[in-house]
């Protein structure tokens, strides 16, 4: 059973981190995330079946290969971004959402805000991207 949210209510600071209020408020925005994506790839995948690869101009076949070739690169993104969300989900369900998978400290409300799939602190996130890098100049 989820609890039934004012329609103004925002997570709070002044309140219990991830109580009831917040994983509900945050399940919803997560679930109307991902039935935007799915309508989002629907419309994508009707473009597609629309399109006529066989036109007789090279310049009008060459351009509908590039739009097809970013859409397909736009619905792989969206892909794993459904992914991200069902992951989300999921630790809402098992009580770990908005804890860092590295510190196991609270990710920030203004994080999660702006990205409710965030898996990991601004700071253990920084700390991620350094090492990528450190890694990736060798």
């Amino acid at each position: 059973m989820h609890p039934t949210l004012p329609p103004d209510y925002r997570p709070s600071e002044d309140e219990e981190f991830m109580n009831p209020a917040q994983h509900e408020y945050f399940r919803q925005k997560l679930l109307q995330w991902r039935r935007q994506l799915l309508k989002d790839t629907g419309d994508t995948r009707n473009s597609l079946k629309e399109e006529n690869l066989a036109e007789p101009d090279l310049a009008d076949r060459a351009t509908l290969e590039t739009d097809r070739s970013l859409e397909l690169r736009t619905r792989d993104r969206q892909r794993k971004l459904i992914n991200k969300i069902d992951s989300a989900l999921r630790r809402i369900e098992d009580g770990t959402y908005g804890y860092c998978e590295e510190t196991q400290n609270p990710i920030s409300l203004r994080r999660l805000e702006a990205r409710p799939i965030a898996t990991l602190t601004i700071e253990a996130q920084e700390m991620h991207e350094r090492m990528e890098r450190t890694h990736r100049d060798d």
